[in-house]
């Protein structure tokens, strides 16, 4: 994927030389880190024999709608469990519809039981209703997701003194560190609030130079403010380059904050990667609009 020059008054008051790898534009639909976290595993599952892929997200899941249609074209049938055993009473959102539409089985439940999905006695269940299906973690993160998303940095990415990129479970972070060259910095900015991602990213990489920068996740995952969607629409209106407001746009603002409070040494090159994503814009847009707040552009 080819890297965009951006040119923000920010980045040009620090001298700081600023690309954003479009991974985005990898696949129409399966985006950036998704089309990586999966090219593996579903070669792992057709060669394995199994029935079909298992695996968890919420409404506005990126990685449920990416497996939905991934799994569709590989002619491999899939689960959902969705968080929220309520939505099944309600009519689907657009990245449900989309998943079902593309033949995925929604199986909704509660709240409880999504938060101990991993456990052995849940993971014995999801075997019991769906026997012979993979489970994929939620996020698709496991050793082959690092995987394929080691392959995300190209050789003459070397040139970068620093690779940022969003994070949501941690596998797209782990893959970039374990595919850096040797004296590159990986920066994470995750969407969730807390530090147990430091230990989820060190159990799946074995080392290197990264870091995580945790100030920037606007109050959790699909948080959003004023601020932050003003700052989504500058940039396209400023780059021609759509961000998603729960992964992208949170990356971008922080990298341009830290930027700010001279955080980066003059003439640093950095490589942020636009891991997509950008299929929860229209959900994220019926929320806004619910809370008398701008809309993404």
């Amino acid at each position: 994927m080819h890297n965009q020059p951006i040119h923000l008054e920010v980045f040009q008051r620090h001298d700081l030389k600023v690309f954003l790898k479009r991974e985005d534009q990898i696949h129409p639909v399966v985006s950036g880190n998704k089309y990586r976290k999966l090219k593996y595993n579903l070669q792992h599952v057709k060669a394995q024999g199994y029935k079909g892929v298992l695996t968890f997200g919420g409404a506005f899941s990126n990685h449920i709608a990416a497996t939905a249609f991934a799994c569709n074209e590989a002619g491999v049938p899939c689960v959902g469990v969705i968080r929220g055993e309520e939505l099944e009473r309600q009519p689907l959102n657009e990245t449900l519809g989309r998943a079902r539409d593309q033949h995925m089985i929604l199986h909704f439940v509660s709240r409880e039981d999504y938060r101990n999905k991993m456990t052995p006695e849940m993971i014995a269940r999801w075997e019991e209703t769906f026997p012979g299906y993979y489970v994929l973690p939620e996020g698709g993160t496991n050793t082959l997701a690092v995987k394929g998303c080691a392959e995300i940095l190209d050789p003459e990415d070397a040139a970068f003194d620093v690779v940022c990129t969003a994070v949501g479970t941690g596998g797209t972070m782990a893959g970039l560190i374990e595919g850096a060259a040797e004296g590159q910095k990986v920066l994470g900015f995750p969407a969730l609030k807390g530090d147990f991602l430091k230990h989820e990213i060190a159990r799946l990489t074995t080392g290197g130079d990264w870091d995580l920068i945790t100030d920037y996740h606007f109050g959790g995952y699909a948080k959003v403010d004023r601020s932050l969607i003003d700052f989504i629409n500058i940039f396209k209106q400023k780059t021609g380059i759509p961000l998603d407001p729960v992964y992208t746009g949170k990356m971008m603002y922080g990298i341009a904050a830290l930027a700010e409070k001279g955080y980066f040494e003059p003439e640093t090159r950095i490589l942020a990667i636009h891991t997509g994503g950008l299929q929860g814009v229209k959900g994220m847009n019926e929320f806004l609009k619910r809370k008398k707040l701008p809309l993404i552009q």
